[in-house]
């Protein structure tokens, strides 16, 4: 890894000030590539905090294309993109924001065939994608890898938020291993809620790279914006999960939880 240069020494001077941070966690940034997936309200935003934060290289995995629907809550978009590919102009902004930035951008969903290929080629994956399917090929196939994944999601002013640390702490199908049915566009969406988990979603992947700070480990964050309630819930390995050999226990208050998902 090249050592920072002046220009990222003074790009990211304020939070090398931070108690226990330093140049050494801005090193371990710079060294570190993290998988986003979504790319959406949630993902991308987060990809934006992760950006100016310093991380070496992004790699943003979406397919189809920008709605008008989506422009309430996707920061990296543009009126005129619309119609076009989200993942391009995804790269084109952040790399605009910062150009010691590496953006790798693929226009494809998560699938079978790519899944291992993705998870292979990054440090940690931010799991954004808009439906479960995907989030549980991501989760097995970290997994398969042990790479650590941050799991974030959302439906209305619900959210929740974990990392799975594969062989120590339960994984994605250990906590929900019955997906509910899902309709992507069946409810509503406010941009700032997105936001607010994107920014905590980008915050927990740079403890994870850093080691600064206590991330979520065996812990599920839920947060009912509404009405600013926040709870933080002890997560528990079952030897009975398919993906990694465990299964939790009840988590307290999770069985009226709603099918939370990133768009």
């Amino acid at each position: 890894m090249e050592p920072l240069n002046p220009i990222e020494l003074e790009r990211y001077r304020r939070q090398m000030m931070l108690p226990g941070f330093g140049r050494e966690a801005q090193e371990r940034l710079k060294a570190s590539t993290v998988l986003v997936t979504g790319v959406g309200g949630l993902g991308g935003t987060a990809a934006l905090y992760l950006a100016v934060a310093g991380v070496g290289k992004l790699i943003l995995v979406r397919g189809g294309t920008l709605r008008l629907d989506d422009m309430n809550r996707q920061v990296l978009m543009t009126d005129d993109w619309v119609g076009q590919p989200r993942v391009f102009k995804a790269q084109e902004t952040l790399q605009a924001i910062n150009p010691d930035l590496e953006v790798e951008a693929i226009c494809e969903y998560v699938t079978p065939h790519n899944a291992d290929d993705l998870v292979r080629s990054a440090d940690l994956a931010l799991d954004c994608a808009h439906n479960f399917p995907e989030r549980d090929l991501l989760n097995a196939a970290c997994v398969r890898w042990g790479k650590p994944m941050v799991e974030a999601a959302m439906n209305g002013m619900e959210a929740y938020l974990t990392t799975v640390i594969p062989g120590q702490t339960p994984c994605l199908s250990c906590l929900f291993p019955e997906k509910p049915d899902w309709d992507r566009r069946g409810f509503g969406v406010l941009g700032a809620v997105s936001g607010t988990l994107a920014c905590l979603t980008a915050l927990e992947a740079i403890k994870v790279i850093t080691g600064v700070g206590q991330f979520l480990r065996s812990q599920l964050l839920t947060m009912n914006l509404d009405s600013l309630e926040f709870a933080k819930h002890r997560t528990y390995h079952d030897p009975d999960c398919p993906v990694c050999g465990c299964k939790p226990q009840p988590v307290e208050c999770l069985e009226h939880t709603p099918a939370l998902v990133a768009v």
